[in-house]
């Protein structure tokens, strides 16, 4: 089994940390601004649009 690579962890949790703050100062800097409905719009983390249908079937009846 391989071993984990802590210090790539760390470094995600830094960089989500520093996005999350970025989003958060310009959320401050613009308060009229409203990028409520952001997430529906922007494209995958992947680069990859969402694919529909990959769930589990839904039952209409």
């Amino acid at each position: 089994m391989a071993t984990p690579n802590y210090s790539y962890e760390k470094r995600q949790r830094e960089l989500a940390k520093k996005r999350k703050t970025e989003e958060k100062r310009n959320r401050k800097s613009n308060p009229g601004r409203d990028d409520g409905n952001a997430d529906a719009s922007a494209p995958a983390e992947n680069g990859q649009p969402p694919q529909a249908g990959t769930g589990e079937p839904v039952n209409a009846g």
